[in-house]
């Protein structure tokens, strides 16, 4: 007989870029009209790299076939406690031994009683309840199904009795034509949701604010002055820290980038109102990531209409004014080292030069320095390449999508933060 797989406490540290490389992740399917988006939750686990295996009720196979599972994640499909051929080796056991993680996706009220009464009738409850896996719940039923006290009892019954974590339920068009919360987390949320559960939690506790994103200066209602950061760095590096545990506010820019799932992020448009916000913010911060591009002018007097071809004459002139720098008002104000702080110097030319300069200048612990002329290190692009520079020197973090050099940065900011915690004088015996 196989022996148990190794316990969780004992497998190696994840790569928090990558928390879902390698993990065993095993779906559990519930018998609703969402079973069909449990296919697609399934296709993003394994391009994330996880190895996948699925188990489902008797009710979930009238909505979506077993066969779908298998070919998706080419393993065998657990449907049945008393198959001859799945339990030859009691399967569930092994599979509920060998997950890193258990998801329950969709979860509907019957499923939900059942986990929280702690039955084990069907592979879905028998895995759920053997696991020492952490479980993530994704509810999915009607509206009221979901506002209703039981329900929510159960639920808070697996969340404080028995750990489990919940992600959703969405709000929205349900298929039972009623509009509000009860449809199943989308896909994207699921995984996400399970990359966080898998990733170390380094930053559990800190409040960080990014900012990202271009500013927009306007010369009339017509026209601004701007740049080209399309804001994916700073809104990677909001999302890397929400993964690792954080408390993030990102303070976005005009960018057509989504906000980062579960981060909660205030719009500006100009240097202005993004001072404003960053006041209230940072003040409460822990590390403040300056990743947006401010810009350092702005018309000393935007017109009230739209300027026309003939009020600006052949050589038209706009009166500039500065805007004040963010990041060395900043460096200027903090008592001590808090909150941590971390610039960017976007570059052309002698790179490494200007960045120790801004270091020293604007007074901050870190610098993330790229020289956005580079191929492939530039705005709009989703790699990057980028060299931190602080006070004990440089180091450059390899190519890669802008999701891995966030963490690189972040495993940094870690390290700072590490570094500069009081150390804890032990008890005299």
């Amino acid at each position: 007989m196989e022996a148990p797989s190794e316990p969780r406490a004992d497998r190696a540290p994840r790569d928090p870029a990558k928390p879902l490389a390698g993990a065993n992740v095993v779906v559990c399917v519930g018998g609703g009209i969402a079973a069909y988006k449990a296919a697609e939750v399934v296709r993003r686990f394994d391009k994330a790299g996880a190895h996948v295996d699925v188990a489902m009720t008797e009710r979930a196979q009238a909505f979506i076939g077993p066969l779908t599972f298998q070919a998706l994640t080419r393993r065998p499909v657990f449907t049945d406690l008393f198959s001859l051929t799945e339990e030859a080796t009691i399967g569930h056991i092994q599979l509920a031994d060998r997950a890193d993680l258990v998801v329950v996706a969709p979860a509907t009220a019957n499923l939900i009683a059942r986990l929280a009464a702690g039955q084990a009738d069907d592979p879905v409850a028998a895995i759920a309840l053997a696991t020492k896996a952490p479980v993530l719940l994704a509810p999915s039923m009607n509206v009221h199904m979901w506002a209703h006290p039981l329900v929510q009892a159960n639920v808070r019954r697996l969340v404080d009795v028995a750990g489990y974590r919940v992600v959703g339920p969405g709000d929205g068009f349900l298929a039972c034509r009623w509009v509000g919360p009860g449809r199943l987390a989308e896909p994207a949320d699921i995984v996400e949701a399970a990359a966080h559960v898998l990733s170390v939690q380094d930053l559990a506790g800190a409040r960080v604010v990014v900012t990202a994103g271009p500013t927009y200066e306007a010369i009339d209602p017509a026209r601004f002055i701007g740049n080209r950061s399309s804001g994916k760095m700073g809104a990677a590096i909001a999302a890397a820290a929400q993964r690792r545990g954080a408390e993030v506010t990102l303070l976005l820019g005009p960018s057509a980038v989504p906000p980062p799932i579960g981060v909660r992020t205030i719009a500006v448009e100009t240097a202005a109102q993004l001072e404003a916000a960053l006041g209230d913010a940072a003040a409460r911060a822990d590390v403040v990531v300056m990743a947006a591009a401010v810009a350092d002018y702005r018309a000393a007097k935007p017109a009230a209409h739209k300027l026309k071809r003939g009020e600006l004459g052949k050589k038209a002139t706009i009166e500039l004014a500065a805007n004040p720098d963010l990041l060395a008002g900043l460096g200027a104000r903090r008592k001590g080292r808090a909150p941590l702080l971390v610039g960017f110097a976007a570059e052309t030319e002698k790179v490494l030069e200007h960045a120790r300069k801004k270091l020293e200048v604007k007074k901050v612990d870190l610098i993330v320095a790229n020289d956005v002329s580079e191929p492939g290190a530039g705005f709009a692009v989703d790699t990057n390449r980028v060299t931190l520079v602080d006070a004990d020197g440089a180091t450059e973090v390899p190519a890669g999508t802008k999701a891995e050099v966030a963490h690189r940065i972040l495993d940094r900011v870690v390290a700072m933060r590490a570094a500069a915690a009081p150390v804890k004088k032990r008890k005299a015996r």
